[in-house]
């Protein structure tokens, strides 16, 4: 009995990861099990009916009051209305006559669109059905692999959840007490970096195993060099003005992340008009969308804020940096480490929204406490910063991941009935590879993340 009284706050992070196992609701789960927790904790004399007292002033504060959690429905109602105004369209077929003489020239060109996408959407399940949609029946058609065809489209779909603006880094930065701006910034090479890490394995690929992806016959004659060229000034362009509006503007200090999102989906709807996609019925499912989201984030958001108030209140933090010590891990370094194989693993069966919930309010506060030398210099803010987009990083693992992987989903409800959930599995898995090849260069060397904080002035 001493033993379950000194280690309950333990007891309560596996039963919130079992629980979630039986299918329940996230959002609910998180607030039930904080406030049976904290029942359970009057009755054994470590948690009393005053503390309770404290949760709704702190929910209030982190949710209700919180402006920077306004950039998260605008941010979906951008993406979704860039669905619908066929920018994407454009854009790969630009960049497929681009590449047409490049091995695998198609699939990178799908890679560069999800790069491009990513930064205008950051909806990965927008992205992934919108890519399937437009770029796998031209690569089937093309003869490529059906594997190498849906891994390439799933892995570039998920660079929106890493390449800002994303959701999933404004949550982050709320939890982490992080500015976005920070997060923003720090994100924007490792996104690049696994998109060019995407393009290098694709070319090694093809030019080793040319069959899987077979190049095009014949050469652009001059009527298809005309196209290119109007091509590339349409398609280009309308994105690159509201990358540059949105990202640019939070860069430059001329906006904050949330007014940035307004201006963000104030582009979103000129880009619709310009391309005569939008009408009443458009912009109804957009704002409904990204209302239903907003309610499924902020009941998380409540629930989350609850289960880590109890979680710390019966002295989370001492019982996990107890547990390290007693299993050997207890540098900077090994915790880092112990950590990120903890959310990989956990990629494999949960949402990345549940893996933040459960891993930031408990990990985050030991992380920031701890001295990884040199190489992070900046205080707190540079440490958490860093661990926050190693964290996104990894993440990214957990769309593409089975059983539970939402990329493989959200793309095996799109894709022809010639495309079997094997395909797709084997389809991953290389990118899986790719993806974790990124995390360990991130982690080894943090200028990658805090290179451009440190350059606009993010963490002075």
């Amino acid at each position: 009995m001493d033993w379950l009284i000194d280690h309950l706050a333990v007891v309560m992070f596996f039963a919130l990861i079992f629980i979630m196992f039986l299918g329940y609701p996230v959002a609910f789960l998180l607030g039930a099990i904080g406030i049976f927790f904290g029942l359970l904790g009057m009755a054994f004399d470590v948690f009393n009916l005053n503390q309770f007292a404290n949760l709704l002033p702190r929910i209030y504060g982190q949710a209700v009051s919180n402006q920077v959690l306004v950039a998260v429905p605008m941010f979906i109602f951008m993406g979704t209305m860039l669905e619908r105004s066929g920018v994407a369209e454009d854009l790969l077929h630009s960049l497929q006559l681009l590449m047409r003489r490049v091995p695998g020239g198609l699939a990178i060109s799908v890679t560069l669109l999800g790069t491009v996408m990513a930064a205008t959407t950051g909806i990965v399940g927008a992205s992934v059905i919108m890519l399937t949609l437009i770029a796998l029946p031209v690569m089937l058609d093309k003869g490529y692999d059906k594997s190498l065809a849906v891994g390439t489209i799933a892995s570039a779909g998920t660079l929106g959840i890493l390449i800002p603006p994303s959701i999933m880094l404004v949550i982050m930065g709320d939890l982490l007490g992080v500015p976005v701006g920070t997060l923003f910034t720090g994100a924007i090479l490792p996104g690049l970096l696994m998109s060019t890490l995407y393009v290098v394995f694709i070319l090694l690929v093809c030019f080793f195993k040319p069959d899987l992806a077979p190049s095009f016959s014949g050469a652009p004659g001059p009527e298809d060099e005309r196209v290119t060229a109007g091509l590339l000034l349409r398609s280009f362009l309308p994105p690159a003005a509201l990358i540059t509006l949105v990202l640019g503007s939070i860069f430059a200090g001329w906006a904050t992340p949330t007014e940035a999102s307004g201006l963000g989906g104030l582009g979103a709807i000129v880009l619709a008009i310009a391309n005569r996609r939008l009408n009443l019925k458009v912009l109804r499912d957009v704002m409904s969308s990204a209302a239903l989201t907003n309610v499924m984030v902020f009941f998380i958001i409540f629930g989350a804020t609850l289960f880590s108030y109890v979680f710390r209140a019966l002295g989370g933090d001492d019982v996990v940096l107890d547990l390290l010590k007693k299993t050997g891990i207890d540098t900077p370094w090994e915790i880092m480490i112990f950590v990120m194989a903890l959310v990989f693993f956990m990629g494999f069966f949960f949402d990345w929204i549940e893996i933040c919930l459960i891993v930031l309010p408990i990990f985050a506060p030991i992380i920031g406490k701890l001295d990884f030398g040199e190489e992070l210099q900046g205080g707190r803010f540079a440490v958490l910063a860093w661990f926050a987009i190693l964290m996104a990083v990894n993440m990214q693992t957990a769309f593409l991941t089975p059983p539970f992987g939402f990329a493989l989903f959200y793309m095996k409800g799109t894709v022809p009935p010639s495309v079997t959930m094997i395909d797709i599995y084997k389809g991953i898995i290389p990118f899986v590879m790719v993806q974790l090849l990124a995390l360990a260069l991130c982690l080894i060397y943090p200028e990658v993340i805090l290179k451009l904080p440190r350059h606009f002035g993010f963490l002075d």
